[in-house]
């Protein structure tokens, strides 16, 4: 069960191994889609509206108000999913890092140490890791602000300066409140969502406040929720001991839901051997998941574009990428993307193949077809993001806020030592 990680994953992995480069890069990655996230207005205004309950001393990019550790992580939270760029982890179904990396950053804020955050992050998410392998939703939920409230209490317990047993409360009182996310937001078009991780923020530092305060849950709890919540009894999936899944996690070089990256990658590759306004069909076959989660036709906004499979092939058709620029106002309005996303026809592409992966096929008007197939893309086990890669999209991602300070930034969270401390939002 998730608590089970605690122990051993309490002092994070050896600084400077593999490990330890993994977790660097998984926070590099996080801080910058949060600040790209926080660029848009809807973070602000919720930053703001939440500093008038939670009030403190970190100042966020673009937020009036200043707030308290907790709200400024949940500020972050939702601000780093709102892209839909942030990592994950394929085998958990989910993100492990979305509501532990707002927590930490916002511990980096307030003057924690980079040894002290990087070791709270890597316990977070093994804790959160193995909460996602064994809570498998049921259709209609939306697996964000779930499980991911287990790492964040371990995560919160930890920078509180509670020892394993701490953390471990932290962990069981936060099992026995695992919310239920809806999918329904995104079908409707509506951002809502973008809260889900900041409520697992939330949870999992109320949870942590109780353990410091010595209340404590049972250890089965877990296990009686899977049952009670999901109407499941059986074995779940685990990891053993000592087996670093932050190491196995992906980053994206894409924004949107991993399950359409497969659909860019093919489009992009298959760009300009037909003209788009020359396009006349589009099959798009890829696995099950991708299309039951995934299958959103004609977005009239951001969020239910980010979960397209159809509008991300006419995006990466047309724009040769699929970026954050794929779901603003102006793209959204584009005629031609239009056309080409009502083209798309959507397909299981079975044949008793396993894994994840697409196949595109489009035809010209006068009948020429061309296809592509991409079983990997960049983040992927078996193609993973180079660190020169994961800086370059930080400095995508964070550059504009950031500005002069960008590459600095990137050269302490990458390289310093475990006492190093780092402002992470500030520009000075």
């Amino acid at each position: 069960m998730p608590h089970g990680a605690v122990a051993w994953a309490f002092d994070g992995p050896a600084e400077g191994g593999r490990e330890d480069k993994a977790a660097r890069l998984l926070l590099l990655d996080s801080l910058g889609c949060a600040l790209a996230g926080l660029r848009h207005a809807r973070p602000h205004g919720f930053g703001e509206a939440l500093a008038h309950a939670m009030p403190g001393r970190i100042a966020l990019p673009g937020v009036a108000a200043s707030l308290s550790r907790a709200g400024a992580a949940g500020v972050l939270a939702a601000s780093m999913c709102w892209d839909e760029a942030n990592d994950g982890l394929a085998i958990a179904h989910g993100r492990p890092g979305l509501a532990v990396a707002p927590l930490v950053l916002a511990a980096l804020a307030e003057g924690v140490t980079l040894g002290e955050a990087r070791a709270a992050y890597a316990l977070g998410y093994e804790v959160a890791a193995r909460a996602g392998l064994a809570w498998r939703i049921r259709p209609g939920m939306h697996v964000d602000g779930s499980w991911h409230a287990l790492g964040a209490a371990a995560a919160a317990a930890r920078l509180a300066g509670g020892g394993a047993a701490s953390a471990a409360r932290a962990v069981r009182l936060a099992a026995c409140q695992i919310p239920a996310s809806l999918y329904a937001p995104i079908a409707a078009g509506m951002d809502g969502r973008n809260t889900y991780p900041a409520h697992a923020v939330l949870l999992g530092t109320l949870a942590a406040a109780a353990s410091a305060a010595g209340m404590d849950a049972p250890k089965e709890g877990f296990a009686a929720g899977r049952k009670a919540v999901l109407g499941r009894d059986d074995a779940p999936a685990t990891a053993e001991p000592g087996r670093w899944l932050l190491a196995e996690a992906y980053i994206k070089p894409y924004a949107g839901v991993r399950h359409a990256h497969y659909a860019a990658a093919a489009a992009i590759a298959l760009r300009g051997r037909i003209p788009a306004d020359s396009v006349s069909a589009i099959l798009l076959e890829t696995y099950g998941e991708a299309l039951t989660y995934a299958g959103n036709r004609a977005p009239a906004s951001a969020i239910k574009a980010q979960f397209s499979l159809s509008w991300a092939a006419a995006a990466a058709l047309a724009q040769g990428d699929l970026s954050p620029e794929a779901y603003t106002d102006a793209a959204l309005a584009d005629p031609a993307l239009r056309r080409l996303e009502a083209l798309v026809e959507l397909r299981d592409w079975g044949g008793g193949r396993e894994g994840r992966g697409a196949r595109l096929t489009i035809v010209s008007k006068d009948g020429r077809r061309e296809t592509a197939a991409v079983e990997a893309v960049p983040g992927d086990a078996a193609l993973p993001m180079t660190r020169e890669a994961v800086v370059a999209k930080f400095a995508r991602f964070a550059g504009p806020t950031l500005e002069a300070r960008t590459d600095a930034v990137a050269g302490v969270m990458l390289d310093g030592a475990a006492g190093a401390r780092l402002d992470p939002f500030s520009r000075a």
